[in-house]
């Protein structure tokens, strides 16, 4: 038992989990909606585009997840001007824009050495460094997060399953799709310095694709989701704290492990099935 609870009566690894299962939360509001539109090259460049921000807040000393929370208004706006660009397919708008943030980050950041530890924490986070501070912001992008899904919900389901439909019944796709950018805009701001852009995607997809086979609605993904994000954050914890392995890597990678876990189990109980028998699929 001690080996299963000795490392969490360290405080900041106590502060770690507790940012963890926020981040989790955050992640499986948004990540739900990236898995169900097919948005995850989005998520991956909006993760990385936040680079120029970031360093343009470390050179000048300011607040990182400021100059994040810029880098991702930038983005959400580009993706969606470019994606009224009747002659410009989004994926091609989003790989330019996933481009040029990037490489305008690499430059500012080629600028000064001084950068290095700075972008290895942005690249790779450091979700052992959460401080009491971090738990309040993070607390707080978790109630704008739910307030947003909860008054969207219609709009995005409708977005999701029937584009079409949702303009006839007067949800306004294009706003509701904004919006929904600045959900997950916001869901990446809050988990970039816990685990760090290149492993952000862990937390906000594999939870909720792991959770899709199991889940009879869209809010049932949502909460399995976020618990699935816990059970991550609280193995790669424990996990890193006795391998001597790097915490966000190993909260990151258990996710995207529950994650194949999941279909395989899902996979097994489908051949076990009667013939003819289908999945349920997710609805409101």
């Amino acid at each position: 038992m001690e080996w299963l609870t000795g490392p969490f009566e360290v405080t900041f690894v106590q502060r770690a989990l507790w940012g963890g299962m926020l981040v989790s939360a955050i992640c499986a509001l948004a990540g739900t909606w990236v898995v169900l539109r097919g948005m995850a090259f989005l998520g991956d460049a909006m993760s990385h585009g936040l680079l120029p921000g970031v360093a343009l807040a470390a050179l000048f000393g300011g607040n990182l997840l400021v100059g994040a929370l810029l880098s991702a208004a930038v983005m959400t706006a580009g993706v969606t001007a470019l994606g009224r660009t009747p002659r410009l397919s989004q994926d091609t708008g989003i790989g330019l824009l996933f481009v040029g943030m990037l490489s305008l980050g690499v430059i500012i950041v080629s600028r000064s050495q001084s950068f290095a530890v700075d972008l290895t924490g942005f690249l790779f986070g450091d979700v052992l460094a959460v401080r009491e501070q971090d738990l309040v912001l993070l607390a707080g992008a978790l109630v704008l997060a739910l307030a947003v899904s909860v008054l969207g919900h219609r709009a995005f389901l409708a977005l999701a399953f029937d584009p079409r439909k949702a303009g006839t019944l007067g949800l306004r796709p294009r706003l509701a799709h904004a919006v929904l950018l600045g959900l997950l805009a916001l869901a990446i701001v809050a988990s970039f310095h816990i685990v760090g852009t290149l492993l952000v995607l862990g937390l906000l997809i594999a939870p909720p694709a792991a959770a899709l086979p199991w889940a009879r609605s869209v809010r049932g993904v949502m909460a399995l989701a976020a618990v699935l994000g816990v059970v991550a954050t609280f193995g790669g914890l424990l996990l890193s704290w006795h391998l001597g392995t790097a915490a966000g890597a190993t909260v990151s990678a258990l996710a995207v492990v529950l994650f194949f876990l999941s279909h395989l189990a899902s996979g097994l109980r489908h051949r076990r099935a009667r013939p003819g028998g289908a999945p349920a699929a997710a609805t409101d």
